[in-house]
């Protein structure tokens, strides 16, 4: 069985809807982006294999809130060298279409995410700028509060999007910026899904009802992202998947996506590993290295080199060829396609 999945894994379109690689490449001197990208990255995805990755650009807590809007455009800056000095490789992709045409030639296609926005603050007329800048996957909150909303780190206020986030909403849709839930707070999601006019996407969250965290969805939540067109790719994070370390597998990753399958539909479910273990090694100071994120790890699923596994476990769950090739990334594929960069 590992063959044939393994056969099944590397035919098939592979999406990683939330990695955070370009911290740890951006944290190097920028002379060295593209080369520590195709040295220390690029390998893994291929080993992985990934075909479509989504590059969230996230604002570490010490630059906020002085310096996030200069390491906003820094991090999206070096995610524009690290494509152009390794073209024959990645392609920073703006539409469905320069997707396609990534991936007819055998190159990753990368797509620019913002992770809550701090660089904007309430300043929604920047949405518009960045745009221009290659963004097109954008959330806007993370954990705390955010001056367009909560994240669901402060569901306790029972608070919904501020006017500046419903402004945000709407720029994003009429720009054709694909609207990540992820960390929003749940009357946050409440209200998007009461605006949203377009698909809406949660890029790594997974399910609530399998585990009770904030973090997670319920299935109202989930099945109001389906009606919007939207889908829900699933955390690989084991603090949103299991309480107990022990339970916190690939087997237990399976248990989420095969959840979300069956209350969204096999065609609306994807990955967003938030594969974080080393973005979080390589930045810490030697003196100070956080180890939480390595007791969060599923063992085998450190990194993008792990994705294989995921296949395994889908096919041994009894998913058909077809529903694991849409897993893995054909809904995000057929979501892109129709929607990123197409303006309302």
């Amino acid at each position: 069985m590992p063959h044939v999945s393994r056969e099944l894994h590397h035919r098939a379109v592979v999406a990683d809807a939330h990695n955070d690689l370009l911290i740890a490449v951006a944290a190097r001197p920028p002379r060295r982006w593209a080369s520590f990208f195709r040295e220390q990255w690029l390998p893994q995805l291929r080993e992985g294999g990934v075909d479509l990755q989504v590059l969230p650009v996230f604002i570490e807590d010490r630059f906020r809130p002085e310096g996030a809007l200069r390491e906003t455009l820094r991090m999206i800056e070096c995610a524009h060298t690290l494509a152009e000095g390794n073209p024959d490789q990645v392609r920073l992709c703006l539409d469905g279409s320069d997707i396609d045409a990534a991936l007819a030639e055998g190159r990753i296609a990368l797509v620019l995410a913002m992770e809550s926005a701090p660089g904007l603050d309430a300043d929604v007329e920047l949405i518009p700028t960045v745009h221009r800048l290659g963004v097109r996957v954008a959330s806007i909150a993370h954990w705390g509060r955010s001056a367009l909303a909560d994240g669901s780190g402060e569901d306790a206020t029972g608070s919904r999007l501020t006017a500046a986030g419903v402004e945000a909403l709407r720029e994003m849709e009429r720009l054709g910026i694909l609207f990540d839930v992820s960390h929003l707070g749940a009357s946050g999601v409440a209200h998007v899904l009461e605006l949203a006019t377009r698909p809406v996407l949660a890029t790594h969250s997974s399910a609530r009802a399998l585990l009770d965290h904030h973090r997670n969805l319920t299935d109202e939540q989930i099945r109001g992202i389906v009606a919007t067109g939207g889908m829900v790719c699933v955390n690989f994070l084991g603090e949103f998947l299991a309480t107990d370390p022990d339970e916190r597998t690939v087997e237990r990753l399976a248990d989420h996506i095969a959840h979300i399958a069956e209350v969204a539909g096999p065609d609306r479910v994807g990955l967003g590993p938030d594969f974080i273990k080393e973005v979080s090694a390589d930045v810490s100071p030697p003196c100070c290295e956080d180890l939480e994120y390595a007791e969060l790890v599923v063992p085998g699923l450190e990194g993008p080199r792990g994705l294989p596994l995921v296949t395994d476990a889908l096919i041994d769950r009894g998913f058909s060829e077809a529903a694991v090739h849409q897993i893995l990334g054909g809904n995000v594929l057929d979501l892109f396609r129709k929607e990123l960069g197409r303006p309302a």
